[in-house]
């Protein structure tokens, strides 16, 4: 179990990410990936590939900036019917998504990296939810287009946002949040106990 002895470095400024880590009590120091870390999911991978391979470079960016430590990356894609739906251009992106997603049961992929240096020794695991969300009127839509929560998210949409839209129908809320906290605490014990 986390405790404040926990230290992590988090290489992402996502506040949803800080905020699942502090209330399981983990100590965490915030180093941001810059921005040419990440490259965006390729046609020619699937969602799960992509999000394992994004949470490694924004890991190795940070793992090369820190002496000592275990630095956390993360990255989160939504998949519906084999394709996956990234964060949003835009707010007609954004509506784009939305409209597609209304209705359907789709896969929310997390892909966790821990970096311990100066060992540099690498954990990489990957954790799908499969989520379904109402099916929404355009009233909706716009109503929740107009609040700007849609910004920054995969699938542009955050669990969190509103209540009864969404609902899980296998695996972690917390995953769809955007960090698998059961996979972090097994992946961590994992790392212990290779030392």
């Amino acid at each position: 179990m986390a405790n404040s002895k926990t230290s992590l470095i988090l290489a992402s400024q996502s506040p949803r990410r800080q905020l699942l880590l502090r209330e399981a009590g983990y100590d965490v120091t915030v180093v941001t990936p810059h921005p040419h870390a990440e490259t965006p999911p390729r046609e020619d991978e699937l969602p799960r590939d992509s999000v394992l391979r994004i949470a490694q470079e924004k890991a190795a960016d940070v793992a090369y900036r820190v002496e000592n430590g275990i630095v956390l990356a993360g990255d989160t894609l939504a998949e519906l019917n084999g394709q996956p739906l990234g964060k949003p251009r835009d707010r007609a992106h954004a509506g784009e998504i939305l409209r597609t997603l209304r209705g359907q049961d789709h896969f929310v992929w997390s892909a966790i990296c821990l970096w311990h240096r100066p060992i540099d020794k690498i954990k990489l695991d990957v954790d799908r939810t499969t989520v379904k969300m109402a099916n929404l009127s355009d009233d909706q839509i716009e109503e929740y287009l107009d609040s700007g929560l849609w910004e920054g998210k995969a699938g542009a949409f955050g669990i969190q946002d509103l209540t009864g839209w969404v609902s899980i129908d296998e695996g972690s809320l917390s995953n769809v949040v955007g960090l698998p906290m059961e996979l972090l605490e097994r992946m961590l014990a994992a790392m212990s106990e290779d030392d």
